[in-house]
């Protein structure tokens, strides 16, 4: 359990980071606004839509006497929302992310710089990455998309599926969450999706910690835009203890080896940023 915390104050630690450096907090700001206007639109679309949806989806209760028509086809109207939320949540972090590679992988290289020694870069074109980040993005999505329908299904289960079910989708939007956060970092090191996930499922309780309070703040209009540049921050420096990397751990190493667990993850050294807009 004592992991939970360890995740949480990585969470705390990003924040605390871009707050000291306020211009890469106004810097990341901007993937999450425009990501966050088409998400308002699609779930205002969905609000108003969602009774309309379900009325087409169950001709059969059409004849059902009052209250009953009401309570069943209310119930699946939420959980169709539920869905969608679920959905908007898990799908947010991915397209931000996408739309704002650039950004948040400067954010993600200036947070490595801050903790001293060598600054990890891919070596890889704009576009390549942008490729591999939808590619990896697309997979994730698959993987939460087989869990909600799954926990979907279970939320018609009595008592289960308003108490259990709830819990454990946010659990799975938690872990997904915080893997597509520590990507921006992982992917510059050239670490594989199987093998992130690898480590991820090793501190479970740790990815859980931070992953599964920043879902629930991002259940609250316009936080996940302002907690996007932190998240990325507190993501880096979880990427990096998971890999085994301390703060300056390279400085004094003259055989350039690193001895930690992990620390064989491929880096170009350097302090020579791909993408470096504020400074």
């Amino acid at each position: 359990m004592r992991d939970l915390g360890v995740g949480f104050g990585f969470l705390l630690q990003g924040q605390k980071w871009v707050g000291r450096h306020g211009r890469w907090f106004g810097f990341g700001l901007l993937p999450g606004l425009v990501t966050l206007v088409l998400y308002a639109g699609a779930l205002v679309g969905l609000g108003y839509g969602a009774d309309d949806l379900t009325a087409w989806a169950t001709p059969f209760a059409d004849d059902w006497t009052s209250p009953w028509l009401g309570i069943f086809r209310g119930t699946l109207t939420a959980l169709v929302f539920a869905f969608g939320l679920f959905l908007a949540v898990i799908t947010f972090t991915a397209v931000t992310l996408l739309v704002g590679q650039p950004f948040y992988e400067s954010l993600s290289e200036e947070v490595d710089r801050s903790e001293g020694g060598e600054v990890p870069e891919s070596g890889l074109p704009l576009w390549r990455e942008l490729w591999i980040s939808a590619r990896d993005s697309l997979r994730v999505l698959l993987r939460v998309a087989c869990y909600g329908i799954l926990l979907f299904a279970c939320g018609f289960i009595p008592v289960i599926g308003q108490t259990v079910v709830p819990a454990v989708g946010f659990c799975v939007s938690g872990f997904f969450l915080a893997e597509e956060l520590t990507a921006v970092a992982f992917q510059r090191r050239g670490v594989e999706l199987k093998e992130r996930l690898v480590l991820l499922r090793g501190r479970r309780m740790a990815v859980l910690g931070f992953g599964v309070p920043l879902t629930l703040a991002f259940l609250v209009p316009f936080v996940a835009v302002f907690l996007m540049p932190g998240a990325v921050a507190g993501a880096t420096l979880m990427a990096r203890e998971l890999g085994g990397e301390t703060a300056g751990g390279d400085r004094d190493d003259d055989s350039g080896e690193n001895d930690h667990p992990g620390g064989n993850l491929p880096s170009s050294g350097g302090d020579q940023g791909v993408h470096h807009f504020p400074h």
